[in-house]
């Protein structure tokens, strides 16, 4: 009598004790995920706002993983489930993207129950991400916005008066561009993007322009601090 060939495969036992526990690392490491993402993060959107994230999906991540591995028929229904998802929101910058990648795969690891293994990596990452992070800030010094107003009456000549701008700020930074400057009846307003290796030289600058201009007001605005005000 011929077999019956039988496609059915019995679902594996869920243990509900090691959901628990494996939820319980992921919000470790979410937490742990969400903080580097804040200090160590350089997009330039809002850090504190888009790390709340990072939670919601290491933990769903590690839900959805643990019921499919269980049900061979629940694997190949969450293909067809999958595919009529889709998510609007754009992502600005490719490290949001790379912080998002992180999360599932954290997620992952733990749903399959390779919990040592995912600690230890996801953990040695970070720790490599922060000094890659660090060396490369410590290099770079601080990129700042220079604004720079004052009245049209002060400063006579506008084209005298950025000549004359343009050699303060060269004398105090390794790089400068001029990103925007407006002439009016009785404003004229000019933008660098600066970098600066240091504080002092931030200071010498703004004496250097304070002496130049007395009544010019002057902001600076650390480009690295944008996304957490």
């Amino acid at each position: 009598m011929p077999q019956e060939l039988s496609l059915s495969v019995p679902d594996a036992p869920l243990s509900l004790a090691v959901l628990v526990l494996n939820l319980m690392v992921g919000v470790a490491l979410a937490l742990a995920l969400r903080l580097h993402f804040r200090f160590f993060g350089s997009t330039l959107s809002n850090r504190e706002e888009f790390a709340q994230v990072f939670p919601f999906v290491l933990l769903t991540t590690i839900l959805i993983i643990t019921v499919v591995k269980s049900s061979l028929a629940l694997s190949l229904g969450l293909v067809g489930a999958l595919s009529i998802v889709r998510f609007r929101t754009p992502i600005k910058e490719p490290e949001e993207l790379a912080y998002l990648f992180i999360a599932i795969a954290m997620g992952l690891g733990l749903g399959a129950n390779q919990t040592v293994p995912t600690v230890v990596a996801g953990l040695l990452i970070l720790v490599v991400m922060a000094v890659i992070g660090r060396l490369r800030k410590q290099r770079a010094g601080k990129n700042i916005y220079l604004s720079v107003d004052m009245a049209a009456a002060d400063t006579g000549d506008s084209a005298g008066c950025l000549e004359r701008l343009n050699e303060i700020i060269a004398r105090h930074s390794t790089n400068s561009d001029l990103r925007r400057y407006d002439v009016r009846q009785d404003l004229i307003e000019a933008t660098y993007f600066v970098d600066i290796p240091t504080t002092t030289g931030l200071s010498a600058l703004v004496g250097e322009l304070q002496q130049a201009f007395p009544a010019a007001g002057i902001t600076f605005l650390d480009q690295s601090q944008l996304p957490s005000v």
